[in-house]
């Protein structure tokens, strides 16, 4: 740091209003500079101090970087010289920000804004924008290659100045303001007295400001969505979506693989039929059968007769030697017919029931139907026994459950930039906004 500090000469006049010494670090190139103690604006660009403006401001404010703090920035000494607070009115409420001029006698001046505890380092644009079209009707203006957004438009006004700027400024003066953004860049165009100026910022942390002057304590944490703030879920929707793809195709390449493996054996096959009017008792056991191999799904399908009819089966996978039950109920209907909006249909005649991790062993099914008392005919059905048949519901879920992360940020993102643009000249409803 101690080269940086013989690069700024320090000049010094003593203050027409009150006496007390004025210090100059802007080495000829500022306009005017305020004095510290009566806060009088004083016309620094001749050698004949002249004074610009008197204030008396009941509150003074306190930059959270001293006047004359010298620090690093892009690797090069800057010191802050000026430091002034604006503000603008919307809704009947006015909203203060403050800049600071930072000044290097071999780079010239830069500066930096904060409002709400968000920073922005600015540089002026000797580019002129050029029109852009627009985006979702919004106007856009392109420079040095990118397009930005029109955020907003107001009328600023100086309430506050401390130290030296390379321009003439007093209390009071007011500005036309024009911003666009391209997160994390803000263009803004300032129009005074016909004249119009561009600079472009760059959002930065208050944290990397702290830093590169060597200020005491934390930087206060930022409130609220400012307009060029880079949303930390930008690209996140579309890189968690790719990868949720690729999983999605793992998934369908092991249900594939799952399906092609299992043995899908047919382990008993029967034909039976039932009516409400027959005499006797209804259940009965089928002959036993063995489910070999591995522990694993056990898939049961009932095929019927039905026609606007419907058949309720009580049934039961029993183990012949251990007696373990699988007690399950399964309801079958079909109707169909034709009404003034043509024909239709309602449930099926064929059902199919899977149970899971059934061990192997020597089985038998008890059934037992019930029908509606009145129905017209029995009904004929068939009940076949499969070993090892692939349940696709867990692939389901897999596929549900791996949509919902990037189904959640792009949430947490359309959140974000609807907050963003409702602070604008054109507010965004939260369902018609999306991730810039």
């Amino acid at each position: 740091m101690a080269a940086a500090a013989n690069v700024v000469r320090i000049r010094a006049l003593a203050c027409p209003n009150c006496g007390s010494a004025v210090e100059l670090r802007g080495m000829g190139n500022s306009l005017s500079a305020v004095c510290g103690h009566c806060l009088t604006v004083l016309d620094t660009s001749s050698p004949s101090v002249k004074i610009l403006q008197t204030f008396e401001a009941k509150i003074r404010e306190q930059p959270a970087i001293p006047l004359g703090t010298r620090g690093k920035w892009d690797g090069d000494p800057w010191e802050t010289v000026g430091f002034m607070v604006r503000s603008m009115k919307a809704g009947g409420v006015r909203y203060s920000w403050r800049e600071y001029v930072l000044f290097n006698p071999y780079k010239g001046f830069r500066y930096l804004t904060e409002y709400n505890g968000h920073w922005n380092d600015v540089k002026v644009v000797r580019s002129l924008p050029e029109a852009a079209g627009k985006r979702r009707s919004i106007e856009q203006v392109r420079v040095l290659g990118n397009a930005y957004t029109h955020f907003q438009t107001y009328s600023a006004r100086v309430d506050f100045v401390l130290g030296e700027f390379p321009w003439r400024v007093r209390v009071g003066d007011r500005a036309a303001l024009r911003d666009y953004v391209d997160p994390p860049r803000m263009l803004s165009s300032e129009e005074t007295a016909g004249e119009i100026a561009w600079s472009l910022g760059e959002y930065i942390p208050g944290s990397v400001v702290w830093k590169n002057f060597n200020l005491p304590g934390h930087a206060p944490p930022p409130s609220g969505i400012y307009a060029n703030q880079p949303s930390p879920y930008k690209g996140r929707p579309g890189e968690l979506w790719r990868l949720c793809l690729w999983f999605l195709i793992l998934v369908f390449v092991l249900s594939i693989g799952f399906s092609i493996f299992d043995s899908k054996a047919t382990a008993y096959t029967g034909h039976f039929g039932y009516s409400p009017r027959q005499k006797g008792e209804a259940a009965f056991v089928t002959p036993s059968f063995d489910l070999k191999g591995r522990t694993s799904s056990v898939e049961i399908t009932t095929d019927t007769d039905l026609d606007n009819n419907w058949v309720y089966l009580n049934l039961a996978l029993i183990n012949e030697q251990s007696g373990q039950t699988y007690d399950f109920g399964r309801e079958i209907s079909y109707y169909h017919g034709r009404d003034s909006d043509g024909n239709w249909t309602e449930g099926n005649a064929t059902d199919n029931v899977t149970l899971s991790s059934i061990p192997s062993g020597r089985y038998f099914l008890r059934v037992e139907p019930e029908m509606d008392a009145n129905a017209p005919r029995e009904v004929n059905y068939s009940l076949r026994v499969r070993r090892d048949v692939p349940t696709y519901s867990f692939f389901w879920i897999a596929a549900l459950l791996l949509t919902l992360p990037p189904i959640f940020t792009w949430f947490r993102s359309l959140k974000f930039e609807t907050a963003r643009w409702n602070e604008s000249d054109h507010p965004r409803s939260s369902s018609s906004g999306d991730d810039d």
